[in-house]
């Protein structure tokens, strides 16, 4: 190595986001950073059973993190475990599914390699030491974690103004417009949330577990579509990740199932059918009545010719069959009555 050429080693924390396979044995890892932003880096060797570091860049890693700075990708020298995340979360379902989530949105919020993000990296961080201390609901903290992500981008909604003329009126929710937005400036196709899911919106945004934790399941559910719709529509992405996220809990589920095959064996006996409900009295009278009108009406749907008589039959049989005779000879071929002519030539 000559004397002036210096290595460029540089050491950062960071949490992995993302794993990719290089060639038989490497991986690229993506990770966001303290203090450098998001960076993606070649891992050599990692897929190999007696990698150095190779449980240590998994995806919700916290690590401590020694990178040589290339050209393409940078090169991960030496990896320390901070914080595991990743395996109490894989225990469960809901709360993985919701880091997943996190970890996606962290990465598309960041587009730019190498650009400082601190506010993003704490706040993944945070949202994925929330989901392993299990304090909270795994929906809530996800929401929370889209909406404060938002708000660091710079797109956090208007949720207690208008979005469009400041007034405190806001009774509808147009993603387009920014948030709440009064009757007078309410586009067309906008939502029209419950109070209490845009109060629970806002206790998200400023951190009020209390509130948001005595919220009722409706109002979660609700408040989950309206954030994920607006995430989308300013990430211009879809988030792959949510189709997995369970929006109900299972005990929410079982009961509104309940509720629903409640409400459907106490409506059932209105949509019988009056034919059911007859006595069977009425009903062997109905059916005489209907077989009777069907026996009265049937001479009428006669075929004209079966009321024929059998002499008015023949007659009209034979004057078809002589129709029949006249019109054959002028259907013949205009060649088979030339052929005389042409053999009388010869």
């Amino acid at each position: 190595m000559r004397d002036n050429e210096r290595v460029s080693l540089y050491r950062d924390e960071g949490v992995v986001l993302r794993t990719q396979k290089l060639g038989e044995a490497d991986r690229i890892v993506t990770i966001l950073t303290r203090r450098t932003g998001r960076v993606r880096a070649a891992a050599k060797g990692v897929r190999k059973t007696k990698s150095r570091f190779g449980a240590r860049l998994e995806p919700f890693t916290h690590v401590d993190l020694q990178l040589y700075e290339r050209r393409s990708l940078d090169l991960v020298t030496q990896a320390e475990t901070l914080r595991p995340y990743g395996e109490r979360l894989a225990s469960d379902y809901p709360r993985y599914t919701a880091g997943t989530a996190m970890l996606e949105t962290a990465e598309k919020l960041t587009p730019v390699e190498k650009e400082p993000a601190l506010r993003q990296f704490l706040l993944v961080v945070g949202g994925l030491r929330t989901l392993v201390e299990g304090g909270h609901d795994p929906r809530l903290v996800l929401d929370a974690f889209f909406l404060r992500s938002l708000a660091i981008a710079g797109y956090a909604p208007a949720l207690e103004d208008c979005a469009r003329c400041g007034e405190r009126t806001g009774r509808s929710f147009a993603i387009a417009a920014g948030g709440m937005v009064c009757g007078s400036c309410r586009p067309p196709g906008s939502a029209s949330p419950a109070e209490a899911t845009v109060g629970l919106m806002i206790a998200l945004l400023r951190g009020d577990w209390a509130r948001a934790d005595s919220s009722e399941p409706r109002h979660r559910v609700e408040c989950s579509g309206l954030v994920a719709a607006y995430l989308q529509w300013h990430l211009e992405h879809g988030i792959r990740s949510l189709r997995h996220v369970e929006r109900e809990a299972p005990s929410e589920r079982s009961g509104r199932l309940r509720d629903e095959a409640g409400r459907e064996a106490s409506e059932k006996p209105s949509a019988t059918n009056e034919r059911e409900r007859e006595a069977p009295s009425e009903r062997s009278g109905r059916l005489r009545d209907e077989a009777g009108r069907e026996a009265s009406e049937k001479p009428s749907a006669t075929n004209e010719r079966e009321r024929e008589a059998p002499s008015e039959r023949s007659g009209r049989l034979r004057d078809e069959a002589g129709r029949e005779a006249s019109e054959k000879p002028s259907a013949t071929n205009e060649r088979e009555r030339e052929a005389p002519r042409n053999v009388a030539i010869e």
